[in-house]
């Protein structure tokens, strides 16, 4: 075995079934499931909450802003469109970055998923109380209490809604992911149609006045309002961690992939143009439920922020639901390899999901969600997950070399430019974040470095004799 550590896309597929039925998970997700499942790990928070960020930062520039956010995505979606077809296992960037990096690598790429989802999981939450409010005082005049509804660092002793919409969540998928992808599905239409309604208010109201100045703060407000809209985007990765769930994965998850990128982004720059041209940028930024306001301003009522507010609080929660399912998969597969406790990879015979590591997900998940003043951490996650897409943009420049046979259901266009420009857009990005944030980061990364040294190296399964001394083809015999 190479001193990386590499395992070949051929060992990982056949090690997790994915050609056949998933290391105990059941197929049953179509292409409509999948695509339902991206926009709902993806249309959230970002734009029902992260919205009023971002038009603080750039002015009705933001529309640019989420173009470039768009962009840096979509070079990389690109790249998870080409290894989510040739390699359909459920460890996303993880198991991708084994295959064309090796073993320390992907291991930092599976710690810094724990940044990326734990971060957005919590910070989701968080945004799904401040709309739980919002609908509570359109339809009753009431509100939970601030010690109820926030955080120590915000105010409050604990967030009692974040804890409920992860609970709700971890329930739903124990139960099985038939169930979860009904509820995700029936969520994300609910959710886009709500969002088209805010647009058809919105534009209704549409002044050209509103627009100017178009980017108050030049180009470096369009740059930093770019790393915050940035977060908007977080999720559509989690398509490829349905791979062994997947009927037809090969086909079906590069479509989803490139089918909710280009649907979030269309929708974003709408709701932002709708938003800013109905009462105005500096009436946008930094106000809590943004898209609740626009429709009560608009219409001179409560009754149709109320309907935003119930939009919000099921487009929220589907987030909820997508992420920690991308997560209990990630750690699956990672347990499958022996770099973390082996129980996250138990399947429950009875509902073909891994309930202790779901339980588990959602325990650590709640406590920040709970007592936590997340905004801190909110950079931390982006440059994260842009470290993320960077190394699985030259994943897909390393397995071209090395496996240039392996069978790919799509390819990278443009190749080599566009992974080349995927890793440059990123970096620019993780670059806008700030020194302070590349310090948390560097230090991240040493953790990670240690937990890998003191747990990872020596409970991998290449470490094991008989994993070091046979061949892949040997364990892809075996494993079929």
């Amino acid at each position: 075995m190479p001193a990386l550590r590499i395992k070949s896309p051929e060992l990982l597929v056949a090690e997790s079934g994915a050609d056949l039925e998933g290391h105990g998970l059941k197929r049953t997700m179509g292409l409509f499931q999948l695509i339902c499942f991206g926009v709902g790990a993806i249309v959230g928070t970002g734009i029902f909450v992260g919205l009023s960020d971002s038009v603080a930062q750039a002015g009705p520039a933001v529309v640019v802003s989420f173009v470039l956010a768009a962009i840096t995505c979509v070079f990389t979606a690109f790249a998870f469109a080409e290894l989510g077809g040739a390699i359909p296992v459920s460890g996303s960037s993880y198991s991708f970055a084994y295959a064309g990096l090796g073993e320390r690598t992907a291991f930092l790429v599976g710690w810094c998923l724990l940044l990326e989802y734990g971060v957005s999981v919590s910070a989701v939450a968080v945004g799904w109380s401040q709309y739980v409010n919002e609908l509570l005082d359109s339809l009753t005049g009431l509100e939970l209490p601030a010690a109820l509804s926030a955080g120590p660092g915000d105010g409050g002793v604990i967030n009692l809604p974040a804890v409920v919409v992860i609970a709700l969540a971890s329930v739903l998928l124990v139960r099985g992911v038939r169930e979860s992808a009904r509820a995700t599905a029936a969520m994300a239409v609910l959710k886009l149609a709500i969002l088209v309604v805010f647009c058809a208010i919105g534009f209704s109201a549409f002044k050209d006045g509103n627009l100017t100045p178009f980017s108050p703060a030049g180009l470096g407000g369009i740059g930093a309002g770019t790393t915050a809209a940035f977060f908007s985007y977080i999720g559509f990765d989690a398509i490829t961690t349905a791979g062994e769930e997947a009927r037809n994965p090969r086909r079906d998850i590069p479509i989803a992939i490139l089918v909710c990128l280009g649907l979030a982004t269309l929708l974003y720059c709408a709701v932002a143009l709708a938003a800013i041209g109905a009462i105005g940028g500096d009436q946008v930024g930094g106000r809590p439920a943004a898209l609740s306001y626009v429709v009560n301003e608009v219409t001179g009522s409560t009754a149709g922020g109320a309907v935003i507010a119930f939009g919000a609080v099921v487009a929220i929660a589907s987030v909820v639901l997508a992420v920690m399912y991308g997560q209990t998969r990630i750690l699956m597969s990672m347990a499958r390899d022996g770099l973390v406790p082996r129980v996250f990879e138990r399947v429950s015979p009875k509902t073909s999901t891994p309930v202790t590591g779901t339980l588990l997900v959602a325990l650590v998940f709640a406590v920040p969600a709970a007592f936590a003043s997340l905004d801190a951490v909110v950079n931390l996650c982006t440059i994260g997950t842009l470290a993320i897409m960077a190394v699985v943009n030259v994943t897909v420049i390393a397995l071209r070399r090395r496996e240039p046979g392996l069978t790919r259901s799509f390819r990278v266009p443009l190749y080599p430019v566009v992974p080349v420009l995927g890793v440059g857009f990123c970096l620019y990005l993780m670059y806008e974040t700030g020194w302070t944030t590349w310090i948390q980061f560097a230090a991240f990364l040493a953790a990670g470095c240690l937990v890998y040294a003191l747990y990872g190296r020596r409970n991998s399964r290449l470490a094991e004799p008989a994993a070091a001394t046979r061949t892949d083809a040997e364990a892809v015999s075996q494993a079929v």
